[in-house]
């Protein structure tokens, strides 16, 4: 119940956010954002398609990488095709797409999945740090648009008026999950040593995927690897600004708008609603019509959307193939 809601949460909020980015248009102004939909140059998505597919590649490669210390070398078919269908997952419910990847590659390579979720954390943590680095370089470039979306987005996250009446709601709440938690404890509490072996095996395996990281046999290729990944994901930003009239910007703007769009694929599950806005905000500061910088993202999502249920798609069907075939 717990997921659910934090599902149906963020969901609402990712449609929330449509709805607010519509909203700040004007009436007279929807011409606009429909003509600027309708006149883009839709082949762009071709040359984005491959751009983030190539990405989504590297990926798996890096994935592959982490995994060696451990002594397990799967496939490169199977771990490109787990990736996308972790992507897929990932649209439905949030951060699913990364247990199921390495429950598909547990099922059909015979890895441990426990060992193989610490490389997944490994290689999230390593992503923070390349994001930070997109956000240095940004400040680097465009110091004056990072500190105005910065500041416009602490305005609209201020804290809300809390109920005199929400301390009381908490202490029921705590009261009622004490409950729960004596509760499971008499119904279990024969098999709580058992419970507690498959907890601390599941946590050492964790820890020795994380720590795999720090025994790669090949770094230089890691960050080869991590450049390449952040490359493209900039380049296709780049090039999907291209996409309507009037968006098009440089490098330095691509940079500012992959570092909120990475916050906006954050926020909402495949990045609902907030990619978009966070595109035309950032857009708008760099001197393009909100409109028109609605527009450009809410393309650029879709078009990103689309690749991942396309390739994610064909993925599903593919991986049990080739390996009945290898079998």
């Amino acid at each position: 119940m717990a997921k659910f809601l934090k599902i149906g949460f963020f969901f609402l909020l990712g449609i929330a956010l449509i709805w607010w980015s519509l909203h700040q248009i004007p009436a007279e102004e929807w011409t606009k954002f429909t003509l600027a939909l309708k006149q883009s140059k839709l082949w762009i998505v071709f040359p984005v398609f491959i751009i983030l597919g190539l990405s989504h590649f590297l990926r798996a490669l890096r994935w592959r990488l982490i995994m060696e210390p451990l002594g397990y070398q799967p496939s490169i078919a199977n771990t490109y095709l787990a990736v996308l269908i972790g992507y897929l997952a990932n649209l439905a419910i949030p951060r699913l797409g990364e247990v199921l990847k390495c429950t598909l590659l547990a099922k059909y390579e015979h890895v441990p999945a426990e060992k193989i979720v610490g490389t997944i954390v490994a290689e999230r943590a390593f992503d923070v740090i390349s994001l930070g680095i997109v956000f240095l370089l940004a400040l680097g470039l465009q110091f004056n648009v990072i500190e105005a979306g910065w500041n416009q987005l602490k305005s609209q996250t201020s804290a809300p008026v809390i109920d005199a009446n929400e301390g009381n709601w908490k202490m029921y709440l705590l009261v009622g999950i004490g409950m729960v938690l004596i509760a499971l404890f008499f119904i279990l509490r024969k098999r709580i040593p058992t419970i507690v072996a498959s907890i601390k095996k599941i946590i050492r395996g964790i820890w020795e995927g994380v720590m795999s990281a720090t025994k790669l046999k090949q770094h230089n290729l890691f960050f080869v690897y991590s450049f390449g990944i952040w490359f493209l994901y900039l380049l296709a930003t780049y090039v999907g600004l291209h996409a309507t009239a009037g968006t098009e910007s440089s490098f330095a703007t691509a940079i500012s708008c992959l570092a909120y769009a990475s916050i906006g694929m954050i926020l909402t599950p495949g990045g609902i609603g907030a990619y978009a806005y966070f595109m035309a905000k950032v857009l708008e500061l760099n001197g393009v019509d909100y409109t028109l910088g609605l527009a450009n993202g809410t393309l650029q999502w879709f078009s990103q959307f689309l690749i991942v249920i396309v390739l994610g798609g064909i993925s599903l069907i593919i991986l049990p193939i080739i390996n009945k075939k290898a079998k």
